[in-house]
């Protein structure tokens, strides 16, 4: 059911939207509304300007053009369009990996006093999975051969990327080895993938595909790696509570929101505000309150409790409250609009990175060497900011919901050793086969313009909760949830099915919570699908069977950026049934788009399943996940077994 105002199922949203309507201030809607009726040659792929002899369109009807100038038909041009979408979203979070590699390193030659290891345990984990030695050797220089490793893994190399093959079983890693998906180096694949769809370079849809396949592996490894030296840096996230929505906004605080995906700075920003909080009360604040937008948003979430303000699409209505002083952003995400809507509205956006500057915006160069100089220097505007705003009235929406956030991988295993601390992943694997967890469900992806807002993951999650499905969360998709509620452990007997509620519940009180965990578990940021890789990777190697047999599917019920397009493409790969809730551009290639839902389930084990209709798409990953339990002889609703 869509909201009143047809944007959002967010009433803050829709709250801070009528009122930019009022004061005329133009939305991401606003300009969505401009846009129609959107290209349809554009939404099937069917329409290519990679060279400057085009734009050429190819007629999905057959009474037009059936080749473009060069001669490529529609399944090579859509072919070749999504293989650019999976490069330029390997490129975006690899390119967050070798940000972190180049701080780790920074951190040991002493040079970024800022940064040291933070978890000693992750960083020796880590070393072992690569094969990296530890033992009689200080940590430092156990640091300096995983940051080395880490920007070697960019280049191309004789042997398997370490990031996409290590963190698999061996019987995933064999099965791509033979199918030659396992790439040869993250940064090696992108630039085979602009080759190759270059003019005059690959016009085989299949081998463009193996190919698109292979660099969202890459994809995999940049997330990996951005989680392993996170965690590494800056601490494996355990449970912590908090809230979300725009509600965490306060109207006697400076706000300072950061945002974009990169918790480099965002973890010096949110150490300086507590150091700064006289500064701030000397202005006349109550204080400095540090809120997350996005992925940045997750990342200081997950590890110091810091609420949620929005996500994603809805990015503009933060600023839209009058609230919000300083919005500080590093990349990726980030919607150049936000400097016209903070003109009108009296915030100061501070961009800080080479890579993501915006004309309006104050630049403050980051620097790793300066951390805490540049942390301060941009809090300083934020209070100068609240200065100025003092005495104006601003508009936040009374809308918030408890949050539990957190549940890194080793966070999920310390919770099940309470059930079984000798094998803690049996409990996990006990209730799957008993029924009570009847699969599990990865939600990714950020929301989409065309979809109201949350309105798919809402409606995907609730019919999965009641048929037992454990849901766990990343990203912008984690976001849709936790400001609807599904993040509140006090919301479990409301949204869980009863074999599910017992095992939240057993969990929750074996750790001593009082109650039960949360209906939906927060793995983190967007690079953090890697966690739900290491999940599955785990459970398959404890039953011995490949990934591809587990009951496990994901969704990107509003899926929008490329960085979606490459998790989706390994998500396959990897041997998963992946949802898509928009329809892809792929649609006007029929080979593509048979082989993509069909024809890759021979070689990867995984398939896409495109689907708009959240009812509908809810149906088609419980019978995935009912045919993966028949196949391992486990009952079915109904009685079914193999």
């Amino acid at each position: 059911m869509v909201t009143k105002c047809q944007v959002s199922l967010d009433p803050a949203v829709c709250e801070m939207y009528e009122k930019a309507r009022r004061l005329g201030v133009e939305t991401a809607w606003d300009r969505y509304q401009a846009m129609l009726p959107q290209c349809g040659f554009g939404e099937t792929g069917l329409c290519c300007r990679h060279c400057l002899q085009g734009p050429c369109r190819i007629d999905p009807f057959g009474n037009g053009p059936k080749r473009g100038i060069c001669g490529v038909d529609a399944d090579v041009m859509v072919a070749r369009g999504l293989d650019r979408a999976i490069a330029a979203g390997s490129s975006g979070h690899s390119g967050h990996a070798r940000h972190l590699a180049h701080t780790l390193k920074k951190a040991i030659a002493g040079v970024a006093p800022d940064y040291r290891i933070k978890d000693r345990a992750k960083l020796h984990a880590v070393a072992k999975r690569m094969g990296i030695p530890t033992e009689n050797r200080s940590d430092e220089e156990i640091a300096l051969d995983i940051a080395n490793a880490a920007l070697a893994d960019f280049g191309e190399r004789e042997t398997p990327s370490l990031w996409a093959s290590r963190v698999l079983p061996e019987v995933r890693q064999k099965r791509l080895a033979e199918q030659h998906l396992l790439p040869h180096g993250i940064d090696y694949e992108i630039a085979d993938i602009m080759h190759r769809t270059h003019y005059g370079a690959d016009a085989d849809p299949v081998n463009l595909l193996t190919a698109g396949l292979r660099c969202a592996m890459g994809d995999l490894a940049g997330c990996y790696m951005g989680t392993d030296l996170s965690d590494i840096l800056f601490g494996t996230p355990r449970p912590v509570a908090t809230e979300a929505n725009l509600g965490v906004l306060k109207a006697d605080a400076v706000n300072v929101a950061v945002h974009g995906h990169n918790p480099v700075l965002s973890e010096v920003i949110v150490a300086m505000a507590r150091e700064m909080e006289q500064e701030a009360r000397a202005a006349g604040a109550t204080g400095i309150n540090v809120v997350g937008i996005c992925c940045t948003g997750n990342e200081v979430m997950m590890r110091h409790g810091i609420p949620a303000a929005t996500h994603s699409v809805s990015q503009e209505m933060a600023l839209i409250t009058g609230a919000v002083d300083v919005v500080v952003v590093d990349y990726q995400c980030i919607m150049p609009s936000i400097v016209n809507v903070a003109e009108c509205m009296g915030t100061t956006v501070v961009t800080t990175q080479e890579i993501t500057k915006i004309p309006g915006a104050v630049h403050v160069p980051f620097r790793e060497e300066t951390a805490t100089e540049d942390a301060r220097k941009i809090l300083r505007l934020a209070i100068e900011n609240f200065t100025r705003r003092q005495g104006r009235p601003v508009d936040i929406p009374n809308h918030k919901y408890p949050v539990v956030a957190g549940f890194s991988v080793e966070a999920i295993v310390r919770a099940l050793s309470k059930l079984n601390p000798e094998d803690p992943l049996q409990p996990l694997i006990d209730q799957i086969a008993a029924g009570n967890i009847r699969g599990v469900c990865l939600f990714a992806g950020c929301n989409n313009i065309k979809v109201p807002q949350d309105q798919n993951f809402i409606a995907i999650a609730r019919r999965l909760l009641k048929e037992n499905v454990l849901v766990v969360s990343t990203g912008c998709g984690a976001g849709a949830l936790m400001r609807h509620g599904f993040m509140d452990p006090a919301k479990v007997d409301e949204f869980c099915g009863d074999g599910l509620k017992s095992v939240l519940y057993a969990i929750g009180e074996a750790n001593g919570l009082g109650g039960p965990l949360p209906p939906t578990l927060h793995l983190g940021s967007c690079v953090d699908n890697s966690r739900a890789v290491a999940l599955a990777a785990a459970v398959a190697e404890k039953l011995g069977v490949d990934m591809d047999k587990l009951p496990v599917v994901a969704s990107a019920a509003e899926a929008m950026a490329e960085k979606a397009v490459a998790i989706g493409a390994w998500a396959v790969t990897l041997g998963l049934p992946t949802h898509v809730g928009v329809t892809m551009p792929v649609t006007g290639g029929p080979l593509v788009t048979k082989v993509l839902t069909e024809k890759v389930r021979e070689i990867t084990g995984g398939y896409f399943i495109v689907e708009t209709d959240p009812e509908a798409a809810a149906k088609k990953l419980l019978a995935a996940i009912d045919e993966r339990r028949a196949a391992l002889g486990l009952s079915v609703p109904g009685g079914v077994r193999a």
